[in-house]
C-alpha cells in the first residue's frame, strides 16, 4: 500500500467531515504529528482521553495511531498517575470499540534526567507488551546525530518527520494488508 492510498484512509482527529462508517478508517491521535500536519500541537494524554470516545463513535476506525505523552512528559506529569493511566485507558477504549492500536513510542530529551526519561520510555514498551500492540520506536539521540531535530532539541525537523513517517508506514503495512484480507 503506498502513501497516497494510506493518506486517503486517515481521518485527522480535528476533522468535522462525516465519513462512511464501513470504511477502513485510520484515526491519528497525536501531538505534533507528522502526516500533513495532522494532530493538535501541544496535545496531552488527558486531551486525547477526552476526545477519544467521540472519535471512536463518530469514525469507527479500524486502526488508531496513538502518539501522545510527549507534552505530558515535558510538563513533568506523573508517569503512573497521568501518562500510563491515560494511555492505558485509551488503548482499552480502542480495543473495546473493535479497533487496533498502533502505539508510537515517545522519548524525552535527556535534560529531564535518566530516571524520568527511562521510566517514561518504559511506559510505551510495557503497554505494547501488555496489550500486544505494534510499537513504533524512534531515538532522539539518533535523530539528533543525523541532524533530524529542530534547534529546540524536542521536535523533529522536516527530515525527521519523513523518517518517522517511513517507520510508521512500515509498521502499518502488515496491518493494512490484514484489513484488506477481511
Amino acid at each position: 500500500m503506498n502513501l497516497a492510498i494510506l493518506l486517503t484512509l486517515i481521518v485527522p482527529v480535528n476533522s468535522s467531515n462525516k465519513i462512511d462508517s464501513t470504511a477502513n478508517t485510520i484515526v491519528v491521535l497525536g501531538d505534533s504529528f507528522f502526516l500533513d500536519g495532522l494532530g493538535f500541537s501541544g496535545d496531552t494524554t488527558s486531551g486525547g482521553l477526552y476526545r477519544l470516545p467521540r472519535l471512536l463513535s463518530e469514525h469507527k476506525p479500524r486502526i488508531v495511531i496513538l502518539e501522545l505523552g510527549g507534552n505530558d512528559g515535558l510538563r513533568g506529569m506523573s508517569l503512573k498517575k497521568v501518562v500510563r493511566k491515560n494511555l492505558k485507558e485509551m488503548i482499552e477504549m480502542i480495543h473495546e470499540a473493535g479497533g487496533i492500536t498502533v502505539l508510537i513510542g515517545v522519548e524525552l530529551p535527556p535534560n529531564y534526567g535518566e530516571r524520568y526519561t527511562t521510566g517514561f520510555k518504559k511506559i510505551f514498551v510495557d503497554l505494547a507488551s501488555e496489550y500486544n500492540l505494534v510499537l513504533v520506536n524512534g531515538s532522539i539521540k539518533d535523530m539528533t546525530e543525523r541532524g533530524f531535530m529542530q534547534s529546540d532539541g524536542i521536535h523533529p525537523n522536516q527530515n525527521g518527520h519523513k523518517l518517522i513517517e517511513q517507520e510508521v508506514l512500515l509498521s502499518l503495512s502488515p496491518l493494512l494488508n490484514n484489513i484488506g484480507a477481511d
